[in-house]
């Protein structure tokens, strides 16, 4: 039987790896014969929520924002202005890369400080998720429950399935 990680994430709280996760179902008896790995170009992407979006006390054009992931509150530093406290919207994590074009390297996210404020990861837009040629701010989410929960891995809607990140599991 193979499953996915998101649709098993529907039934069970947890935020292991697909390869943690194989080996806690292993030890329980539950034997996990392999992995597959369909894409993970969105690997380290969860829906966050706009919480709040102030403007940045030394760049004109940046804003500091609060954001809810799911399993707490960050702050970010952001370039975009098509967004607003409530808004959802992809949210890359610190340790994580962002899709790389086809012979670049992959940007690595970090924590860091952007004009002096400390930035917890990356909102993005539609081109930083390698969904479109160009953008004009950030990609910003359906607010159909299902399709936009705070914290869930971010996957694209259903006809796009082809980009799609998901891990199988294959249990013998």
């Amino acid at each position: 039987m193979k499953v996915t990680l998101n649709w098993l994430k529907q039934y069970v709280d947890f935020d292991w790896s697909a390869d943690e996760l194989a080996e806690r179902l292993t030890m329980l008896g539950l034997e996990v014969e392999g992995i597959e790995k369909t894409g993970g170009e969105f690997e380290g992407i969860v829906v966050a929520q706009v919480l709040t979006c102030d403007p940045h006390p030394n760049a004109d054009k940046l804003s500091v924002c609060r954001v809810a992931d799911g399993k707490g509150e960050r702050q970010i530093v952001c370039g975009a202005h098509n967004f607003k406290p409530g808004d959802k919207v992809p949210l890359i994590l610190p340790g994580y890369s962002l899709p790389a074009k086809p012979g670049e390297k992959p940007f690595v996210i970090k924590v860091g400080r952007i004009r002096g404020i400390e930035s917890h990861g990356m909102m993005c837009s539609p081109q930083e998720l390698g969904l479109a040629d160009e953008a004009d701010g950030l990609l910003i989410l359906p607010h159909v429950r299902s399709a936009s929960k705070r914290g869930q891995a971010f996957s694209l809607p259903r006809g796009r399935r082809q980009r799609r990140a998901a891990d199988s599991l294959r249990r013998t």
